[in-house]
């Protein structure tokens, strides 16, 4: 965090556009030369309440949200159901301000919508204004809305106090509204942006030092969200199909997916349970498509049953579990990381799958074009892991990133001449599940080609698929099954580009691992610490299954102690790193978060110098967990 970076959080209730508006924002920011990261937060009430969202900026790289945040746009709630302080969730309608005056940092700016909030509402802002130097600007958003068009363009005049208040030219922002609006709905929110910008400009004097920084591009940006990445590494990697049903957070990739398919030549279902969207994707895979799905939470805990039968039958697919907060529906729009075992081990017997967690959205990008390699070339299921917080963020990223090859490559999927060629039954059914290759990767036929029938059942079966309890087909089944996680683990070991990322010098006396989303996160308080004189250095893993042993083991060896950071309350990441590398038990310490927000950058820095230091306290909703034996 620098003092010239902008962390602007504009807040108000469900239905008010706060999250459009935010989007657009940012990008305008990003259109100016800066790099954007945004936060975002809801309420998973049908009924709506408070939200808001932040979008840090800054002409240096940003990796997370900030510390608090700089600058408030407090917008009320104009759909509050019962603006009352006896109501049972308070007074809603005031929510956007008051429940956001905590995490506004000191000499702060806040823009309020005195045509909605005044009087009681704002009571005693005034006297905490001056306590922690805060610049309160009150402007009637809702009443020049009102005058020149609609109520909810109360967010254009907003977006205009905010640019005028930093010093901001609003080019970028009035070409964005070119782009998504026409005729009289342009002209008056033109008119709402312009008139607020120059009314505060003329009007106000400016007590605050907060301006918006500049920067400079070397290349074209986009910007997108972790969904986004997921679904475009998909599209990117031949898939063309794919079956869901809406869940919170997993809709957002089935929704971009759905979108796009048609376009492609593909083929999107919404069908009525996830057990059914599971097992329609191994149903196309199954025809030689390749297929995916994907859920969330109790949706994914469906999925067990069919994930087993793609295990059995060696069936290809990807399937996205998108974490929240559990157990049962817990708290469906904030992030937790609580789901790691249940992706690990879900389904009937012994596992044999690929599980990934990216920590970002390039990342995202590029593992779940790994998962689907890895799934069409060995037969298996691969699993892409993520959650709330890596779903909804939006991120600026090099335009030149995406220039890749599409794979259209089907896997080991066989051509009749080598049917023809392959083993077959006396029955003359094809020997799909025999010997295979020096892999374990048995010969694949798909539906119709000549030559190539056989049985697929979720039974243990024989070479030609017939069910079959014969013990030394069962270990030879099973020992062939299980060692293609072997050889991936050796492919992925001596792969160019490792999916475990590393971050701070090699020679740091102490580590911290993470896992999925807040990896970046970390990676910032590395630098703090850093600076300060500590020496550390960070490892993000993102290969959860097969686990990369000796990455993991290389980066622990080399420090005295490690801090293993991630958003549960079981510490399931240690769990299993303890689990395959049970030696250095003493050596790892948790520092856990599970309270429906995401990490910032602060509590790391703190919870490492609990760990180096024996500080005896870490931030509220934070907990530390000593190393087994300390």
């Amino acid at each position: 965090m620098t003092d010239t970076e902008l962390m602007w959080r504009i807040a108000g209730g469900s239905g008010d556009g706060i999250d459009s508006t935010s989007q657009n924002f940012a990008k305008a920011l990003m259109r100016a030369g800066l790099n954007v990261f945004t936060h975002r937060h809801y309420p998973s009430r049908i009924r709506g309440g408070h939200t808001y969202v932040e979008v840090r900026a800054d002409s240096e790289p940003v990796r997370s949200r900030g510390d608090g945040f700089n600058f408030l746009l407090a917008l009320g709630d104009s759909f509050a159901r019962n603006p009352s302080e006896d109501a049972f969730y308070g007074d809603e309608e005031v929510k956007p301000l008051t429940e956001n005056l905590d995490e506004l940092n000191e000499g702060g700016v806040i823009v309020y919508d005195e045509g909605l909030l005044e009087g009681d509402d704002v009571a005693n802002l005034n006297e905490r204004a001056e306590e922690n130097d805060w610049h309160v600007y009150p402007l009637d958003l809702r009443g020049l809305a009102r005058e020149h068009g609609r109520e909810v363009m109360r967010n254009t005049a907003g977006v205009g106090a905010t640019a005028a208040l930093l010093d901001m030219d609003i080019t970028h922002i009035e070409d964005l509204m070119e782009d998504a609006m026409s005729g009289d709905v342009l002209e008056a929110n033109l008119q709402i942006l312009e008139e607020a910008y120059e009314d505060v400009k003329d009007n106000y004097e400016f007590t605050h030092d907060l301006r918006a920084p500049t920067g400079e591009h070397d290349e074209q940006q986009v910007l997108l969200s972790g969904s986004n990445a997921i679904a475009y590494g998909a599209i990117d990697e031949g898939c063309r199909f794919i079956a869901g049903y809406p869940m919170t957070p997993w809709t957002d990739v089935f929704t971009i997916m759905s979108q796009h398919l048609p376009d492609i030549g593909g083929i999107s279902e919404q069908v009525e349970d996830e057990i059914a969207a599971a097992a329609l994707a191994i149903g196309a895979s199954h025809t030689g498509v390749k297929a995916m799905s994907g859920s969330s939470g109790g949706g994914f805990a469906l999925m067990s049953e069919p994930l087993g039968l793609a295990e059995m039958t060696e069936t290809p697919l990807v399937l996205i579990e998108a974490m929240r907060a559990g157990p049962s529906t817990g708290m469906p729009t904030k992030p937790e990381q609580a789901d790691l075992e249940h992706v690990l081990y879900t389904s009937q017997g012994d596992s044999t799958r690929v599980v990934f967690a990216p920590g970002n959205i390039r990342e995202c990008y590029d593992q779940i074009r790994a998962a689907f390699r890895i799934a069409y070339e060995y037969q298996i299921p691969s699993i892409l892991v993520y959650d709330q917080k890596l779903q909804g963020e939006l991120r600026n990223v090099d335009e030149s990133f995406f220039d890749r090859e599409p794979n259209a490559d089907p896997g080991t999927t066989m051509t009749e001449e080598e049917i023809a060629e392959a083993a077959h039954h006396a029955s003359g059914k094809f020997q799909r599940f025999g010997e295979g290759d020096e892999n374990g990767v048995s010969p694949r036929s798909v539906p119709g080609q000549k030559g190539g029938r056989f049985l697929a059942t979720g039974n243990e079966h024989s070479p030609e698929g017939h069910i079959s309890e014969d013990t030394e087909n069962r270990v030879r089944q099973m020992d062939r099954r299980l060692g293609k996680l072997d050889t991936i683990r050796e492919e992925l070991d001596g792969a160019d580009d490792s999916h475990q990322t590393y971050y701070g010098p090699d020679t740091a006396e102490y580590g911290i691992m993470v896992w999925g989303s807040h990896q970046d996160t970390v990676f910032e308080a590395v630098d703090r610490l850093n600076d300060a004189g500590h020496s550390v250095k960070a490892l993000g893993v993102s290969d959860l299954m097969p686990y990369p042993e000796a990455e993991v083991t290389e980066f622990i060896e080399s420090v005295e102690e490690c801090l293993v950071v991630e958003m549960n309350a079981t510490a399931q990441f240690r769990g299993l790193t303890q689990k395959e590398l049970g030696r250095f038990g003493p050596k790892l310490n948790s520092f856990l978060k599970y309270n429906g927000e995401p990490f910032e950058p602060y509590e790391v820095v703190e919870g490492f110098e609990r760990t180096v230091d024996g500080a005896p306290d870490v931030p509220e909703g934070t907990k530390f967990v000593p190393a087994a034996g300390d």
